[in-house]
């Protein structure tokens, strides 16, 4: 029996992955009560540990819940560690599960201490007005914490801890409408203008911000490529990668995007085409051979793009926006230069589908209709009449 990285799951002399698990003693006999299985809810075989690790969690919950253990002495703390971290840890991405650390504080350090039981509306509701009008926090940070809040007691009732979320009764936070700024043509030509490319780390710059904007593509995406996914010879850029990366040695690049419409291949233009060939050369000659976004063959922070951009914005005295907005500044670029048709755009963001490129990118389609204004023209012909047919009685009727 061979172990994983997973506790409780293990492998065969076949290699074959199960779990085994521990629930705890029968009251009636004495005898430890265990969980054994190589197969799912459904009956499939697992295929990998991470698989097994997620039933072996489920079979947990299951049977913590058909047999009711309540602990009403078990504080809100207690249960985020022990309870609502593992289960939420099962089936969310790295990534993720790293991100909503500092949220999960947020709310350990607001109920850690209370009885999971004592929690009262009163308390949520005083914890939503903080968040919105006190907090150092952003709307859509706080609609996004007391979601979670909500969320949590969701699970708690559903393994029978409590009655009914209290939280429910208090509105949810609405995420406010998140403004993201971007760079015009003109804008993103005095950032070019600014960087001077015969120094090789500014020349990384250089790329990075050209290849985000020329291409649409997510801060990850382009954070994951390698240049065996750059195809110079036919002009195309194949997006199957997305970063997930802790620190230069532990990091990952995983084969799929953030959605499945995300893994797609994208044209490139000549000029970007050329100013790749280029720095493949030049990378080359620095003994960089994979990250296309990268000084070295070690993966660039996210945080590198948001300084690369920052640094160039404020010499090009222009708007210092964030990585997302040069993605926003490639679809202004497509629709106000090439009046690009937003199917075009859609499939060039990995879109499931134009509905969703509309919803959040409708506000920069604002000359679509200057066509239509000028056929519009003239096109209405009518002769005004000599006199009026009407008889208008009391205050309607208005003469000079």
């Amino acid at each position: 029996m061979g172990k994983t990285k997973y506790s409780g799951v293990y492998t065969d002399a076949k290699g074959k992955y199960f779990y085994q698990i521990e629930m705890g003693v029968d009251r009636a006999t004495g005898e430890r009560i265990q969980r054994k299985s190589r197969r799912d809810a459904q009956g499939q075989p697992f295929a990998t540990a991470y698989a097994a690790h997620k039933e072996l969690i489920r079979v947990k919950h299951e049977y913590q819940l058909s047999n009711g253990l309540i602990n009403y002495n078990l504080t809100y703390g207690e249960f985020i560690e022990k309870t609502y971290k593992p289960y939420y840890k099962s089936f969310v991405e790295n990534s993720t599960w790293l991100s909503r650390q500092p949220t999960m504080k947020i709310l350990t350090d607001r109920f850690g201490e209370m009885k999971l039981r004592d929690i009262e509306g009163g308390d949520c509701e005083q914890f939503r007005i903080w968040l919105l009008n006190d907090s150092p926090y952003s709307q859509a940070y706080s609609s996004l914490t007391y979601t979670m809040f909500r969320t949590t007691l969701d699970y708690a009732v559903t393994l029978n801890f409590l009655p009914q979320n209290i939280a429910k009764r208090t509105k949810a936070i609405p995420k406010g409408k998140a403004v993201v700024g971007f760079w015009t043509k003109d804008e993103f030509e005095a950032v070019l203008s600014k960087v001077y490319c015969d120094d090789f780390y500014e020349h990384m710059c250089f790329v990075m911000l050209w290849v985000y904007y020329m291409t649409g593509i997510r801060v990850s995406e382009g954070l994951a490529l390698w240049w065996s996914d750059v195809d110079l010879e036919h002009k195309k850029l194949r997006i199957h990668h997305t970063l997930d990366m802790r620190n230069q040695n532990n990091w990952t690049r995983k084969p799929y995007t953030k959605t499945v419409e995300g893994m797609r291949t994208i044209s490139l233009d000549d000029d970007t085409v050329a100013v790749l060939t280029e720095w493949k050369a030049v990378q080359e000659a620095h003994g960089v051979k994979h990250f296309v976004m990268g000084a070295t063959d070690k993966p660039t922070y996210r945080s590198t793009v948001m300084r690369v951009i920052s640094r160039y914005a404020k010499l090009a005295d222009v708007a210092d926006i964030q990585g997302k907005g040069l993605r926003h500044s490639h679809v202004s670029y497509l629709i106000n230069e090439f009046n690009a048709n937003v199917l075009h755009v859609s499939k060039r963001l990995g879109h499931s589908s134009p509905e969703i490129t509309l919803k959040h990118y409708s506000h920069l389609w604002s000359r679509g209709d200057e066509e239509l204004a000028e056929k519009m023209s003239g096109n209405i012909k009518f002769e005004s009449a000599t006199e009026s047919g009407v008889d208008f009685n009391g205050n309607q009727s208005i003469k000079y």
